[in-house]
């Protein structure tokens, strides 16, 4: 700060408490997702504890989530249904990793402080077990990553996949992407992972989880076949081809996440002049990853080789045309 007055009128003074508004309820609401996953998780863990250690688990057998249940909820506890709290035993096995960012940041936040030297106290808690997991997993996000940037919302989404490498491509491109809860449900539900060269190749999925380095390769950017369910057409066989591009752009958003990462939006019906003629490319988009233009014709009736031709002569066009330094040649 200095002794200089920073002049403040009353339309600065609504966009500076605008500005305070917004990241300081941002900033409470990501604090609000990380308590609840450290909550849950640790729960998870306590309970896992005590099924295997806990001195009168024989009492209880396998109606111990049921009983404890019962026993929370009558102390006014929110979100321990029983299933809540099998729940919270999956996250605890399914990522035993978050016990490295709970330690992370016991230095930097009271409150994880808290609840590592609670859970490091002599209490019967046995770390060996996660680390070992640790080791032996080829598909393991960087702990820190995964816990700032998905929610326990997100997190309850992955756990219901069983299969590691599935789970561990969607993490990627759940934090690629910065997919909401909703669209993370939408793009299993419409089998991206199945759609995607990623499911082809394991070697290449681990590498991602071990490095997070984004791979500017064709296989990791483009996937078929696309699936367009967000539009609400039903009636496909009368459709005609502006229908269907209008379709896509008023649902933009959602056409690009469906793309995929890394797509940006340049133009529709793009005019270009070959010879003495003018063509439109019915949508044209940049890859920021492969650096190259993609241009894409919409077509609604049976696939011909007058498209190809069709597109081949768009292609060679902006290669002559638009291609700038550094860039590859479109797709």
């Amino acid at each position: 700060m200095t002794d200089k007055q920073i002049p403040l009128d009353f339309d600065a003074l609504i966009s500076i408490i605008q500005q305070v508004n917004g990241y300081l309820t941002a900033q409470v609401g990501k604090a609000i997702n990380i308590g609840l996953t450290l909550r849950n998780w640790t729960i998870g863990f306590y309970i896992r504890e005590y099924e295997q250690n806990g001195s009168d688990r024989a009492e209880y057998g396998t109606a111990l989530l049921e009983v404890l249940s019962s026993h929370l909820c009558k102390l006014g506890l929110k979100g321990m249904s029983a299933r809540s709290l099998r729940l919270y035993r999956q996250f605890y096995l399914t990522y035993p990793q978050i016990w490295q960012a709970l330690s992370a940041k016991s230095s930097s936040d009271l409150l994880a402080g808290s609840i590592w030297q609670s859970l490091s106290a002599e209490s019967g808690f046995n770390r060996m077990p996660v680390l070992r997991k640790l080791e032996t997993s080829e598909l393991v996000l960087p702990s820190q990553q995964l816990f700032d940037r998905l929610s326990f919302s997100h997190f309850s989404e992955l756990l219901s996949l069983d299969d590691e490498y599935k789970r561990a491509f969607y993490e990627i491109e759940c934090i690629r992407g910065n997919w909401s809860v909703r669209e993370l449900k939408r793009q299993i539900g419409s089998l991206l992972y199945e759609r995607s060269g990623l499911s082809k190749n394991k070697k290449k999925l681990i590498g991602m989880a071990q490095t997070g380095v984004e791979k500017g390769e064709l296989s990791l950017a483009i996937r078929d076949p696309y699936i367009f369910e967000f539009l609400g057409i039903h009636s496909r066989e009368v459709m005609g081809e502006s229908e269907l591009e209008n379709a896509l752009l008023d649902k933009l958003q959602d056409f690009l996440l469906e793309l995929g990462h890394g797509f940006c939006f340049e133009a529709r019906q793009k005019r270009i002049l070959i010879g003495d003629t003018h063509c439109f490319v019915d949508l044209v988009f940049y890859h920021r990853i492969l650096k190259c233009h993609i241009l894409v014709e919409l077509k609604v009736a049976s696939f011909s080789h007058e498209h190809l031709g069709q597109l081949n002569t768009y292609i060679s066009w902006y290669s002559a045309n638009e291609m700038t330094d550094g860039d590859n040649r479109p797709i």
